[in-house]
This record gives C-alpha cells, structure tokens and sequence, in this order.
C-alpha cells in the first residue's frame, strides 16, 4: 500500500513532464535500448528505494549496484535500466532529477553531520519543514538516508515554540505554562526555538 502510494507520486510528476506526451522520443517506439546512471561526483546516493519500484512498475528491467546510504565516487555505476528506447527516455529527466535532488540532500546531511560530530558525538542533526511541496516524504527520507533526524513530519508530531508565537503571545514562560496545562498531548513533545544561550537555559528549565 505505501509503495502504491510512492510510485502514484512518481507518476503524477512524469506527467507534470510527460503529458500529453513525448513528441520526440515516440519515434523511438519499439526499440530496446539500456540506460546507465552514473555519479559525476562523490556523495551518498539516495532515493533508489522509491525509484527502483517505479522503474520496474513502468516495464523496465533494473540492474541495481548500489544501495541508498553507499558513498559514491565519481564514475561509479548507481543503476542501470534496460527496456523500450521511446519510455526509457521519457522518464530519464524524472528519474535523474529524483536521484539527484534526494542525494544532494543526503549528501549535505552526511557532511553535517560529520562536523559536528567531530565536535560533540551526541549532536544531532534534524531536518525542518522547509521542503519543497509535494515532496517532504522523499526529502524527509533523505535526510535519514544522510544521519540526520527527520524531526516534524507535519505539525501536529511536536509541540515547536517559534520566535513568532513568543512575539505574538508577548511571555514565553507563561506561553509554556499555557500549552503544558492546556490541554497539549503528555505524548507530545515540547520544543523552544531560542536564539541565545540565556534563553536556552530557561527553556529547558520551564519545559
């Protein structure tokens, strides 16, 4: 069912590419042709769990080298995909501009984490909800694949006090207070945006 629902997403952007049509590869029709994807750069690869049944669903044959979360060096093969030249092409720019985007993602996160690892091993990482519409699962998942912490999925997972909400309620101890006895899930958790050390300690003391 969640795969169903991951290759449905994939179709709907290869028809934001595709549709009504490919005026230029149909004259490819019917002949078999294998493309190769390989990495111009190194990074951590990403978005092959989603792509691989995407493929497969749309007729291909898939012979896969590597695996989501595997460093990649430059001209190393990531995948390779064999079937009709006309659908092979059509869905080329989708398929590279997901593995693209997913391991950039993925990459970044990996290198991030790394640094401030190097200087405290119990720092995490966390993605917001800064993503681009349409795809916060695939990018969450990123993220993941990188080290990083997805944090929020939506807003109702966690309870974020933002620098917004302190300026519009005017208090942000009795703002915690208000939320923490108002009503807020005990299995939620309550989190404080702050932007200075003071603030830091006072929130986790109210929290």
């Amino acid at each position: 069912m969640i795969e169903e629902l991951y290759i449905n997403k994939l179709l709907n952007y290869l028809e934001e590419d595709a549709y009504p049509e490919d005026i230029t590869s149909r004259f490819l029709e019917g002949i078999r042709a294998r493309g190769i994807i390989k990495s111009r750069d190194e990074g951590i690869i990403a978005g092959l769990r989603f792509i691989i049944p995407f493929l497969k669903y749309l007729g291909f044959d898939v012979i896969v080298h590597k695996r989501d979360g595997e460093a990649l060096r430059k001209g190393d093969i990531i995948m390779e995909i064999i079937g009709d030249a006309s659908k092979l092409l059509t869905v080329e720019r989708l398929t590279l501009n997901f593995l693209s985007r997913l391991s950039g993602i993925a990459t970044a996160t990996s290198t991030m984490v790394r640094l401030a690892r190097s200087v405290n091993p119990a720092v995490r990482i966390a993605g917001t909800r800064k993503t681009t519409p349409g795809f916060r699962a695939f990018e969450k998942y990123a993220i993941e694949v990188g080290g990083g912490d997805p944090h929020r999925f939506n807003l109702a997972d966690a309870v974020l006090i933002k620098d917004n909400h302190v300026l519009i309620y005017g208090d942000l101890e009795k703002l915690i207070r208000l939320i923490k006895e108002g009503g807020a899930s005990f299995t939620k958790k309550v989190e404080v945006e702050v932007s200075t050390y003071e603030d830091a300690i006072k929130a986790y003391s109210w929290c």
